[in-house]
């Protein structure tokens, strides 16, 4: 490894011991891109400290770069490391009573007293290493802090919430027996260990497939408190109150879907985010984010926490006595967010590696694979005196994919595919060409549901999906995925996409990703960077040149990802 001063790591994958170092690299680092055997990783405060969380030291962070080090480890980034992770511990929040303490190193508490947003929420200055606090600035001072470099253990605690009995089932109403995973127990146990560093409030990562909705249910039964479950789609809502009805005790009364329909508020109440962010105009108020009071809630589920907007944040932020559980496949944020997932709804309490998932059979085996398709003669100069944005989209909407396309779901004739791309244009030529159903954010929730259906039972076993196929839509058949087009450079964007192939396959259990990508563009370059969170997972891409039309098989030349 070469360490910068910044402390931006550049890991040369061709030394035999880069996979070793990677992994544990992984620990306290985000990559950020790749060039040829080069990856490129950055150590932030938050990535530090989320590694701190888990047991990491400082000084572990230190000797490890120090050893994996190509040249010294620059005097900067040993600094660094030891200043961020000299502050970790430092402040903490505890309760007495009624009252919210901030307590901490008289000398930090000092260092941060004359800023200007402390002011306005300090009650008191009861002693050099204890300050009361505005109960109500709990989230943003937590936020505020972060931001400094000042992580807060939050040990204040959490209100019970409404009561409610509910249990899991030992089998499921269709009859099934039912118990939880060993990992899944695992996350529900870290996450219901109130009073630790961690308990009460936090994430947990696991790969899609592997029952992310199942940790939220099992985490739900263990608190036993009315609930408030915030997910992505009309579809992923559905989903969680079927498994509520199926997996636990909890009767069909006592859960409801806040919708556009019928806004139920049960003991159990499942909402989107797209509900509550509505309002006519940026000058009107967000009308629904009311829910956050209609009940006395004792825990708050945020599905997909990687979506999170910032009005839910905002929310959020003033409701940290109450438990909040985070799921996601990926912690990635292309808009920067992460301290503020960190901040407002807690540390990683779990995470689990994709490939260790697919070791145990909990997911698919995925093979990923870039074919790189030549733009037309007849486009090159359109692209070349396009504007940079101009340049992208035409290279996404390159007309050579389509054939690609054809021979690909040729290639694996049988297995259910998923077509997904960005540029509605583009989708319906692709649906039109496949004679295939089209599935976009305009199509009304009942037909995609029948489309669902009919994907299962293989009436229609290619579908054409928009940007809907990012989220938590159920397609567990699908077998094959290829990607036309994509939102820049977003590695979150990609894992959701993998991730629709995750579910386990009957016999060999394997499934295929392809990468669409217009060689000698633009879209090379985000290729690249949307590639990044799959191979620090330990997948690798074949890059694969587009088949000519007279030929059956690819070339075999692959080229290491």
């Amino acid at each position: 490894m070469i360490v910068q001063a910044d402390l931006t790591v550049l890991l040369d994958e061709k030394h035999p011991a880069s996979t070793e170092a990677r992994e544990q690299l992984l620990a306290f680092a985000e990559a950020t891109k790749r060039a040829g055997s080069m990856h490129t990783y950055r150590i932030t405060p938050m990535t530090l400290w989320q590694a701190l969380g888990a047991g990491w030291s400082g000084e572990d962070v230190i000797a490890f770069l120090k050893k994996n080090a190509r040249y010294s480890l620059p005097l900067q980034a040993e600094a660094s490391v030891r200043i961020w992770s000299s502050r970790y511990g430092k402040l903490r929040l505890a309760a007495e009573g009624d009252a919210l303490l901030l307590c901490g190193d008289p000398d930090t508490l000092q260092s941060i007293q004359d800023k200007d947003f402390i002011r306005g929420w300090v009650v008191s200055i009861r002693t050099e290493s204890e300050w009361e606090i505005r109960p109500d600035c709990r989230g943003s001072l937590k936020l505020e802090l972060a931001r400094l470099g000042y992580p807060v253990m939050d040990h204040a605690g959490y209100h019970a919430g409404e009561a409610l009995q509910v249990q899991l089932r030992e089998q499921t109403r269709s009859g099934a027996v039912f118990s939880l995973r060993d990992y899944q127990k695992q996350a529900v146990e870290q996450f219901t260990k109130d009073g630790t560093a961690q308990g009460g409030s936090g994430v947990v990562v696991l790969p899609c497939g592997t029952g992310k909705t199942i940790v939220g249910v099992a985490a739900l039964a263990s608190i036993g408190a009315a609930t408030l479950i915030l997910t992505s789609s009309r579809t992923s809502a559905q989903q969680w109150r079927d498994e509520l009805l199926d997996k636990t005790t909890l009767s069909e009364a006592e859960v409801g879907l806040y919708s556009g329909r019928s806004k139920e508020v049960k003991p159990v109440t499942i909402a989107t985010y797209q509900l509550l962010t509505y309002r006519k105009s940026k000058l009107d108020d967000f009308k629904h984010m009311g829910l956050f009071n209609e009940r006395d809630w004792g825990l708050i589920i945020y599905d997909e926490v990687h979506l999170l907007p910032a009005p839910v944040f905002r929310m959020t932020a003033t409701i940290q006595a109450t438990r909040r559980l985070g799921l996601t496949a990926t912690l990635v944020r292309e808009d920067g967010c992460a301290e503020d997932v960190y901040s407002l709804i807690g540390p990683k309490q779990y995470d689990m590696h994709w490939k260790r998932a697919e070791e145990g059979s909990y997911i698919a085996s995925v093979s990923c694979a870039e074919i790189r398709v030549p733009l037309p003669a007849s486009h090159e100069h359109t692209y070349t005196s396009a504007s940079a944005r101009a340049k992208l989209r035409i290279a996404a909407e390159n007309p050579n994919k389509l054939p690609v396309v054809r021979h690909l779901l040729q290639k694996h004739k049988g297995k259910p595919a998923l077509v997904i791309g960005q540029y509605l244009k583009q989708l319906k030529e692709a649906a039109s060409e496949l004679d295939a159903p089209l599935l976009t954010g305009e199509t009304p929730h009942e037909e995609r549901l029948r489309l669902y259906d009919a994907f299962r039972s293989g009436i229609h076993p290619v579908l054409v999906v928009s940007k809907v196929a990012n989220l938590a839509i159920d397609l567990p058949d699908a077998a094959l995925a290829i990607q036309l087009s994509g939102s820049f450079g977003s590695r979150q964007e990609e894992a959701q996409r993998v991730g629709r192939l995750l579910r386990p396959k009957p016999g060999s259990n394997e499934a295929w990703f392809y990468t669409l990508v217009t060689e000698g563009t633009k879209e090379t370059e985000f290729a690249l960077k949307r590639q990044m969170f799959m191979l620090e997972q330990g997948y690798g891409y074949t890059q694969l040149e587009a088949p000519a039309e007279d030929e059956n098989e690819f070339a075999k030349e692959a080229i290491s990802g």
